[in-house]
């Protein structure tokens, strides 16, 4: 769980979001300015965490009063070669944190940390990645925790959704774009798994949170809300007169076929906020294009 330095909440002097140009980043970048705070994106065009001197950059940029966001991934990571570059993009950012001791430190990293037998997920559940995908996000964690003696808020994402996405990944973001080609839609098997899904707008608002209380710990970003892909599917479906239609699955059905997520944590955390329902979301993202 999270535990906030600031009792009250309290504008970041100002906040370096390193990967602001990605679809998260970005979100995160447009929330803060909603809000008045001061920030310095950088995208891969003012820092390549990836090329010669990033780390000799990024330490020139910083300052110790920041707060730094640090999304900036490859992803998703899904074989060794990308494990690798990640890791070595966390490498300059803890190289850099070495030398300037900056103010506060949130690291947008995903649920795929923990293992596939942990239903409900809950922040105390077993760190245990049954993915490389996963395996990046939580050696970063603990990376960049090590690096720093700085208060640093993990925050763990489920599946996120919005209009920006440039990932077709199977989902939403995916079932959108095919009803905007007049469908149908294609689900694999029933669509029975069930799974959580976050607005990004909703993970941008944690962040903002978490920011502006100063807090470190652990929290999922999740609604606590599983649906299967077969009702999501019928709910985009319905919004642009398309069909749904099923295909059999390209391999064996997921071992995992639900997820659920017990988000008492971030009740506790956040009281006043509440989750955007994921059929408002969809429609919200809808109504945005």
């Amino acid at each position: 769980m999270l535990s906030h330095l600031n009792d009250k909440p309290q504008k970041p002097t100002r906040v370096v979001i390193i990967g602001a140009g990605g679809f998260v980043g970005g979100t995160i970048k447009k929330r803060l300015e909603a809000d008045g705070v001061t920030t310095l994106p950088l995208t891969s065009k003012e820092l390549d965490l990836l090329g010669d001197g990033a780390s000799a950059k990024l330490r020139g940029l910083l300052k110790p009063s920041d707060s730094v966001v640090m999304v900036s991934a490859i992803a998703p990571a899904k074989n060794v070669p990308m494990l690798m570059q990640n890791l070595k993009m966390a490498e300059v950012v803890c190289a850099a944190f070495a030398d300037v001791e900056i103010a506060h430190l949130v690291y947008i990293s995903s649920d795929a940390v923990y293992a596939d037998d942990a239903n409900p997920v809950t922040e105390r559940s077993v760190c245990a990645p049954s993915t490389i995908h996963g395996m990046m996000h939580a050696a970063r964690e603990l990376m960049l925790k090590s690096s720093t003696m700085t208060p640093v808020a993990m925050l763990r994402p489920t599946l996120i959704y919005g209009a920006d996405d440039p990932h077709n990944g199977y989902g939403p973001n995916r079932f959108r774009r095919e009803a905007q080609k007049g469908g149908p839609i294609t689900i694999f098997g029933e669509g029975e798994e069930r799974r959580d899904h976050v607005l990004v707008d909703d993970v941008a608002k944690i962040a903002a949170f978490a920011l502006s209380h100063r807090s470190a710990g652990a929290l999922n970003v999740v609604t606590g809300i599983s649906t299967s892909f077969h009702d999501i599917a019928q709910i985009i479906a319905k919004q642009y007169g398309v069909t749904v239609k099923s295909q059999p699955r390209p391999g064996p059905r997921p071992h995992l076929l639900h997820r659920f997520f017990d988000i008492t944590d971030c009740h506790k955390a956040f009281p006043t906020f509440h989750y955007t329902p994921l059929a408002e979301g969809l429609e919200l993202v809808a109504r945005s294009e």
